[in-house]
Order: structure tokens, then C-alpha cells, then sequence
């Protein structure tokens, strides 16, 4: 019975974190913008995504490495933004529409920004 309740409740919790919270998921749009690190070792593509008529518009970064053979992930999504300002302050630190991340595992989502949430 316990295995059973916690096979349910994993299954459950991975449910509402891949329809939640899964940044891989975020649909990308247009492109607005796209910078190169310092030292050519990332890119960085900024898309604006619409998710429909009762949505606003969202900024989506997505960092590609151009050394290492990886798949590009997901860095930034900001909701209720339509452009997007990126800049590389050294080869592994950007600052994206004011908010800095270091390359090539810090991430920032809007919906887990307690700051942002509040306003």
C-alpha cells in the first residue's frame, strides 16, 4: 500500500512540475535578440512568447554552447515583457534585462522570484 501511495504522489508531483514548471516546455516565438560571450563560448537567443489571447507577452532566453557539443537550454523567462536587453559583463556572467545569471547553470524564472512576485 505505501509503495502504491508513493509511486501515486511521484507521479502526481512530476505531473505538476512538467505542466508547471518545466521551463523546457515554454513555447518560443519571434526573436528578438541574440548575443555572443566575450570569447564565443555561449550564445544567447531571446524569444518573445505568446501563449494566447488571455496571456501577456513573456521574454524566453535560451543559451546555446558553441564549444561543447550540448543541447541549449532555457535561462530566463520573465512574464509581462516584450523586449529583451542582454549583456555579457565577462565570458560567463550576462545580465539579462537586469538580472545577472553566471554561465552555465544559474536560471531565472519569474515564478520562483519571490521579489517579483510580490509587486
Amino acid at each position: 500500500m505505501i509503495s502504491v501511495l508513493f509511486l501515486f504522489t511521484s507521479i502526481l508531483g512530476y505531473g505538476v512540475y512538467w505542466s508547471s514548471y518545466d521551463m523546457e516546455r515554454l513555447p518560443k516565438g519571434t526573436l528578438i535578440a541574440e548575443e555572443t560571450s566575450p570569447d564565443k563560448t555561449y550564445t544567447l537567443k531571446a524569444y518573445t512568447s505568446d501563449a494566447g489571447a488571455t496571456t501577456s507577452y513573456s521574454v524566453i532566453a535560451e543559451l546555446s554552447s558553441n564549444k561543447v557539443t550540448r543541447k541549449s537550454k532555457i535561462i530566463y523567462f520573465q512574464y509581462k515583457e516584450s523586449n529583451a536587453s542582454i549583456r555579457w559583463q565577462d565570458d560567463s556572467t550576462v545580465i539579462i534585462n537586469n538580472v545577472e545569471l553566471h554561465m552555465p547553470n544559474e536560471k531565472y524564472d519569474y515564478r520562483h522570484d519571490k521579489e517579483k512576485l510580490k509587486q
